[in-house]
């Protein structure tokens, strides 16, 4: 199994440490185009290996070359938010970015799996795809699994409760117009409804669609990125495991949940040749309604990069 990381800043740098420590890949490749930061780093982490005790080897490069064969491919490139920009400010540069990286590393590795990492995620998502060719089901962007984990984490706060009995659900798109499911969340399979005020859920609700701009205002010159490279990693690891997840990913959809030709978040089957299967949920009209705002919110994205 050979891994490329696209892109050697916070979370791809991040996202190449943490594949290796899992031994998900037997090479892990760090690309970025500054020359010397993924060799610098990438020689950082190998040696990290006698002490965290892994033998993915990780190398370090500014060309493509060495990503040829790569199983999958994780790509960060881009820049990242800044306090007062939204996702959608990044849209223009980032689309460009994305386009160039895209057609690079897919000339190298025509058979990979591409996770999409960058911002706005959802249309990042469209680009990689139209610049690769690729089917829906090997341009997956990670989104939802992120989204999951902050809610998740908002209510085990709250609670006092271990995250690991949390299971919930994010729909829609990476941004504002997310679309949590307090119906589909349970603690140790109590509904969420039954522990908590809808006043305290909608609270947290409201700070899981902020929980990226919350960090970067916290943090004035850069975005998160612990917790956006573990949920690449987690999807990383249910495909090269076979494992079957079913996580909230962004994928193109073709008419499931009433959305067509549009990227957007929905609960997918997660194994070896990528997104397996979608996942249709039963929604409220409420709920069908916010998701299919959330989709029209990224198809006005989607429309201007074309």
């Amino acid at each position: 199994m050979k891994i490329t990381v696209i892109g050697a800043g916070n979370v791809g740098a991040t996202a190449a440490q943490r594949i290796a420590e899992k031994e998900l890949a037997n090479e892990v490749v760090l690309v970025d185009i500054v020359e010397g930061v993924p060799q610098g780093k990438g020689l950082d982490m190998y040696e990290s290996a006698p002490i965290e005790g892994f033998d993915s080897v990780v190398t370090g490069t500014n060309t493509y070359d060495a990503t040829a064969g790569s199983d999958i491919v994780v790509i960060t490139a881009g820049i990242p938010r800044k306090p007062g920009m939204s996702r959608d400010d990044l849209l223009n540069t980032n689309a460009g970015i994305i386009k160039s990286v895209t057609e690079q590393v897919c000339a190298k590795s025509p058979n990979a799996i591409l996770i999409v990492v960058s911002n706005p995620l959802d249309v990042m998502v469209y680009v990689a795809q139209k610049a690769s060719g690729f089917p829906r089901e090997r341009v997956i962007g990670m989104a939802g699994v992120l989204d999951t984990a902050r809610y998740r984490t908002f209510i085990a706060m709250e609670l006092g409760v271990s995250v690991e009995d949390i299971t919930a659900l994010i729909l829609g798109g990476h941004g504002d117009s997310m679309v949590p499911l307090p119906r589909y969340t349970s603690v140790a399979g109590i509904p969420l409804t039954e522990l908590m005020s809808q006043e305290k859920i909608d609270a947290i609700v409201k700070r899981a669609q902020n929980g990226g701009i919350e960090i970067v205002n916290y943090l004035k010159t850069g975005s998160a990125f612990y917790a956006p490279s573990s949920a690449a990693v987690q999807m990383v690891e249910a495909i090269v495991k076979d494992k079957k997840r079913i996580l909230p990913c962004a994928v193109m959809l073709n008419g499931e949940y009433g959305i067509k030709d549009t990227v957007v978040g929905v609960p997918v089957k997660l194994g070896r040749k990528g997104m397996e299967k979608i996942i249709e949920i039963k929604l409220t009209a409420e709920e069908s309604a916010a998701l299919k705002k959330s989709a029209d919110d990224v198809k006005v994205n989607m429309d201007k990069v074309k």
